[in-house]
């Protein structure tokens, strides 16, 4: 089996597309595709794919897992256990910060992140086709929300929180529904709305 293979199976065990991949290793996507169909025989951001992909950099090269009796790769060290929340608890989120005491299912997030750090599970198609429901999300309220950056906000007329891409062009700042057949593709933000935190990982929930 080769590195492009491996790759791509372990993106797929994941529930990852090659733009969420791309997103977390920092490339584009059609370095992703490149590495997939075997142009990319040595990839320089073998750390970061491999973070990303939960393995060892040695599983991607060569096939290698520390455990002889299985084929299957271990993981990296992981970051945190953060708390499985509502989307209710997600909007009063920076408010509300007991919420983390509250006896909740815990997941543990497999990228670097800060200790408040929390999950959600996506709920309907707005972001179909990158996000489908039932998704698992790691929202980082302590991670900057660029333009393009995937970000759960709060609008201060209600109570519970939405996920979308964040838009800044001009000055002006925007939420963005991935799915093209959503009719609120784009929600200006005009003070109206508070930025919970910016999504630093994304996969199948099991």
């Amino acid at each position: 089996m080769s590195i492009a293979e491996r790759v791509k199976i372990r993106r797929k065990e994941l529930g990852l597309t090659q733009y969420q991949l791309g997103d977390l290793v920092g490339i584009a996507q059609t370095a992703i595709q490149r590495l997939e169909k075997g142009d990319t025989k040595n990839p320089r951001d073998i750390e970061a794919l491999a973070t990303a992909l939960q393995c060892t950099p040695e599983f991607l090269r060569f096939g290698i897992s520390d455990n002889t009796n299985s084929n299957v790769a271990p993981g990296p060290t992981l970051k945190a256990a953060v708390p499985l929340i509502s989307w209710v608890q997600a909007g009063a989120w920076s408010d509300i910060n007991e919420i983390r005491e509250f006896d909740a299912e815990r997941y543990l997030c497999p990228v670097k992140c800060s200790d408040q750090t929390f999950a959600l599970k996506v709920q309907g198609v707005s972001m179909e086709p990158k996000f489908y429901d039932g998704d698992l999300i790691f929202v980082d309220p302590e991670a900057d929300c660029i333009h393009g950056s995937y970000v759960v906000a709060r609008l201060d007329d209600d109570n519970q929180a939405t996920f979308k891409q964040l838009i800044i062009e001009s000055g002006h700042k925007f939420l963005k529904a991935a799915n093209p057949s959503w009719p609120d593709q784009l929600i200006p933000i005009n003070g109206n709305c508070t930025l919970v935190g910016k999504v630093v990982f994304a996969g199948k929930s099991f």
